[in-house]
């Protein structure tokens, strides 16, 4: 069996109890400490800033999809310029790689009312279609109703702002008032109340039976406002939106049907710059911790080697190149690195499992649109980070181990 007599010193050395290294191990203890501190900062930093990420994505994209397909015309306001719903790619565009499902949907604009209070909003009315999973989700009160091409039906899903507000429960019947010439009104009976912490979204959309909206907007039942789409994977949405637009709308442009294909992220721009800059700081979160650890291994390297200045001596006197003795302490660094970063490891990934599983540490929705800190915790998200940690820090420690070729074995010798 062959044995590496570098890796074998180094192990040695890293293993030594004798209290031979009065100076050297409380510094070299620091820097071990360091380690794991970065490295369970790195974990919590990329778990909860993805995590985040991930939800405010799920939430936004759960009430507007990811893609929606509207008229060219239609702009911001809530008087939406109708489509057909009879389109060539409704509703075989499900079908298409990359894309979970389509449904059309109509949005008016009214005022909520009771005795006491009245609320604007936004009646978003959907058909039978209509996949309720992200709202199922955030019901807190009552349930979903159902939408048949047949009958139409008069109950409402509203938010917890809207229940508030106007002291609503679920079974009460609220009365919906409609600017128009001459203003309108219309009768419903809340079937459930949810509650995303988005704010702004749940401040503003009324869901509804997509009959009511083509009535009050004067359309036949195969107009509607626009589809929405939503995607498999949120990251495809900038490529499916170009094959969308080049393969299923534009073509439509010869027969006169003008569309627009509008990303969520074109729709909700401030939102995901929000997001973008989180981005920006967690790199540099993750840069000065890593500079920092390295930093605390090359004091301690730098303290280890002048310490056993007369045994690099006497290896040197026995005939040990500079790169030989260099690569016993470059090992040491490594197997302290390795100690660091596995208590880091295992003090980072049960935190992170112990906010996922209880949620103590909570949040303000109305500034962060969540209630809990949230948390994605994924292998290969630690994988990378040890190994890049690693890399990076011995990397680090290359050039201060140049310090070795700078002891000379005579003066070392003599001097002890």
């Amino acid at each position: 069996m062959i044995v590496n007599i570098d890796i074998f010193i180094a192990k040695r050395f890293f293993k030594d109890k004798s209290g031979n290294q009065r100076i050297s191990k409380p510094i070299v203890s620091i820097a071990v400490v360091g380690v794991a501190l970065g490295i369970i900062v790195m974990i919590l930093s990329v778990a909860i800033v993805t995590g985040f990420k991930s939800e405010i994505r799920n939430k936004i994209t759960g009430f507007g999809s990811h893609i929606k397909i509207v008229n060219y015309d239609t702009n911001t306001s809530l008087e939406t310029v109708p489509i057909n719903k009879n389109l060539n790619f409704y509703p075989s565009i499900d079908t298409a790689e990359g894309i979970n499902h389509i449904q059309p949907y109509a949005i008016k604009g009214g005022i909520l009312k009771t005795q006491e209070n009245f609320q604007g909003g936004v009646l978003k009315g959907v058909d039978e279609n209509f996949k309720w999973s992200f709202f199922k989700r955030n019901i807190i009160e009552g349930e979903t109703f159902q939408v048949t091409d047949t009958a139409k039906t008069n109950k409402i899903l509203i938010s917890k702002y809207f229940a508030n507000l106007l002291k609503l429960e679920t079974g009460d019947p609220v009365a919906m008032y409609f600017v128009d010439k001459p203003p309108r009104m219309r009768k419903f009976i809340i079937s459930g109340i949810y509650d995303t912490g988005l704010e702004d979204f749940d401040k503003k959309f009324i869901l509804a039976d997509i009959k009511h909206v083509q009535k009050l907007n004067g359309w036949d039942k195969n107009q509607i406002s626009g589809f929405e789409i939503i995607l498999d994977e949120f990251d495809e949405i900038k490529n499916l939106s170009t094959n969308i637009r080049n393969n299923y709308t534009y073509p439509l442009f010869s027969e006169g049907t003008k569309l627009r294909v509008l990303p969520i992220t074109t729709e909700f721009p401030q939102i995901f710059d929000w997001l973008n800059i989180i981005d920006v700081n967690v790199w540099v979160i993750l840069t000065l911790v890593i500079i920092v650890a390295g930093f605390n291994m090359i004091s301690g390297l730098l303290i280890i080697i002048l310490e056993r200045t007369s045994m690099i001596g006497l290896f040197k006197a026995m005939g040990s190149t500079n790169w030989s003795i260099r690569k016993i302490f470059l090992y040491l660094s490594s197997l302290l690195i390795g100690k660091g970063m596995l208590w880091g490891n295992i003090i980072g990934i049960a935190l992170c499992l112990i906010q996922k599983e209880f949620g103590i540490i909570k949040l303000d929705p109305a500034t962060y649109y969540l209630e809990v800190v949230p948390i994605n915790l994924k292998i290969l998200h630690i994988i990378l980070l040890n190994v890049g940690s690693l890399i990076i820090t011995v990397i680090m420690l290359i050039i201060p181990s140049y310090i070795i070729a700078k002891i000379s074995p005579i003066k070392t010798i003599r001097f002890n």
